[in-house]
């Protein structure tokens, strides 16, 4: 057990009890505990393979390669669209987490196989996300964007893109695009 997932638990206003069960299940399987982005996070030989992280409507466990597990149950949850590997399994209450701590060991076992075997989730590349019109206009008017952009990281541009595109409005992506026009002249990310 690690001090600092001790006291992240402690402090924890929503979920404690069912982020404490998540905890002792996730341990029993012989992983090792850390704290990652601020969330308690179990690792089998430096390999991610769990997450517990809470949100408003539930707590969840988070499978790092959750698109590569097989989802017996079908219980597994895309979070959004965009994400690629990670899959949830959302919970309200302990009960819920007692019913089904059989099938969350035997998921969180074939994770670990998963790891050891080296298996790697297929991410769609860059190239094959649709950038607005409005932002490839601006790359087209801006050379220096255009060079900025492509220096960025691939999940960098990917994050730009996708939050260019997701509003509906062409007036709101134009918007987005000119205030992080900046930051992509600056070598920096969406969220840096």
């Amino acid at each position: 057990m690690n001090p600092k997932v001790d006291q992240y638990l402690r402090r924890a206003k929503k979920w404690q009890k069912e982020m404490e069960k998540l905890r002792r299940i996730s341990l029993g399987c012989g992983l090792t505990e850390e704290l990652k982005w601020g969330k308690p996070c179990y690792t089998f030989q430096n390999s991610n393979i769990v997450l517990i992280h809470g949100f408003k409507e539930y707590c969840a466990l988070l499978f790092f390669k959750g698109a590569l597990l097989k989802d017996a149950k079908g219980i597994l949850v895309q979070q959004t669209k965009n994400v690629q590997a990670a899959r949830q399994i959302r919970f309200t209450n302990v009960r819920e987490i007692d019913k089904i701590e059989p099938i969350l060991k035997a998921y969180i076992k074939e994770a670990i196989e998963v790891e050891k075997a080296g298996l790697k989730v297929d991410y769609k590349k860059t190239a094959d996300f649709a950038i607005p019109e409005e932002f490839q206009n601006k790359l087209d008017e801006i050379p220096a964007l255009k060079t900025a952009f492509d220096a960025l990281t691939p999940g960098r541009q990917r994050g730009y893109i996708l939050y260019f595109s997701a509003p509906k409005q062409s007036k709101t992506r134009e918007s987005r695009i000119e205030k992080c026009m900046q930051q992509i002249l600056d070598g920096k990310g969406l969220n840096d």
